[in-house]
């Protein structure tokens, strides 16, 4: 068995990750400052003799150096992420998002230890040519748009990651993560689905923003933790960048319906005005002015499928179902 290294671990997708390691025998070893995550994402794991937790930034030389010299694989998921939180301090999305993977990574390679770096679909910014393969090219806005901040800071991680891979030999994968959801996720940073949810369950109008035509494809937590500890076990993956995703595609505003009627199902109520239960809002009155997002973010997963012969099994209607369950669950 392995011992796991996750950064970010009482996040979203990195408790999940833990128990899915833990369950499967692995040691799990998570490190995070809760600042977006969550200490009860992780509570029902600290009992288990194979878990440990270190509430402290990653950038914390001392304690850092310390667990990667114990582990066996670092995950590195510690990052800002979420619209809002882009918007609201792009200092820190740079700062946080490139000296903290700097960081990781130089520790790393001081033990010699494999790096499974989770980046975004973000990376792809407005590149129309969908679904976007792992080489296709970057297209961004200007510089003056503080949505990018976030794209470039994780085009600098996945830069700095293969060039410790290049020059230093370090054993690294990267892996670019389209809309996860599931349970646990909150929508406190502009993450559409739980906000969705929350708004249905409540009898509050959904909001959507912009006319709702983008589209997006989702993906369940527990496919992606499938995919990523797939790819820790793959030799071949060193060194490969890989998309992570759905290839089922949905418009924002379909989505808003199928939240409201299955969330109608759940409450036994009955599925009455749903156009009538969905609300607009423009772009600049939801962010800030000027602000720009992509009409489509589609991922090709041919390569993964390739490498270790994962694609998603839960279907988006699953998914919708076991957020509203587990919302319906923590308001009780």
């Amino acid at each position: 068995m392995s011992h796991y290294l996750i950064t970010g671990g009482a996040g979203f997708i990195g408790s999940h990750l833990s128990e899915a390691l833990l369950e499967r025998g692995h040691y799990v070893t998570v490190i995070d400052n809760l600042s977006t995550g969550r200490f009860e994402n992780i509570a029902p794991l600290v009992g288990n003799p194979r878990f440990r937790f270190a509430i402290d930034t990653i950038t914390n030389e001392i304690v850092m150096d310390r667990l990667v010299s114990e582990c066996d694989i670092v995950v590195h998921m510690a990052a800002v992420v979420g619209v809002e939180l882009i918007l609201k301090d792009p200092v820190n999305v740079i700062e946080t998002n490139i000296l903290g993977t700097h960081f990781v990574l130089k520790v790393a390679n001081r033990y010699r230890k494999q790096v499974l770096f989770a980046s975004t679909s973000e990376i792809y910014g407005k590149n129309e040519n969908v679904p976007f393969r792992e080489d296709d090219d970057r297209v961004l806005g200007p510089a003056t748009v503080a949505r990018w901040s976030y794209s470039s800071s994780k085009a600098v991680d996945e830069f700095l990651s293969l060039a410790y891979h290049r020059k230093n030999d370090l054993p690294v994968v990267i892996f670019r993560l389209f809309n996860t959801v599931g349970p646990r996720q909150t929508g406190r940073y502009g993450m559409v689905i739980p906000r969705f949810v929350r708004q249905a369950l409540s009898g509050e109008p959904i909001t959507v923003y912009g006319d709702g035509n983008q589209a997006r494809c989702f993906v369940h937590v527990k496919d992606v933790v499938e995919a990523i500890i797939a790819l820790s076990a793959c030799p071949q993956a060193i060194g490969q960048v890989f998309n992570i995703g759905s290839t089922d595609e949905v418009s924002i505003l379909e989505l808003a319906h199928r939240v409201l009627k299955l969330a109608d199902a759940a409450l036994g109520r009955a599925p009455t005005g749903i156009d009538e239960r969905v609300r607009l809002v423009p772009y600049e009155q939801a962010y800030t002015a000027g602000f720009e997002d992509m009409k489509r973010r589609m991922p090709d997963i041919g390569k993964i499928g390739r490498y270790v012969g994962w694609q998603p099994r839960s279907s988006l209607d699953e998914i919708l179902q076991d957020v509203i369950q587990f919302s319906m669950q923590r308001s009780q």
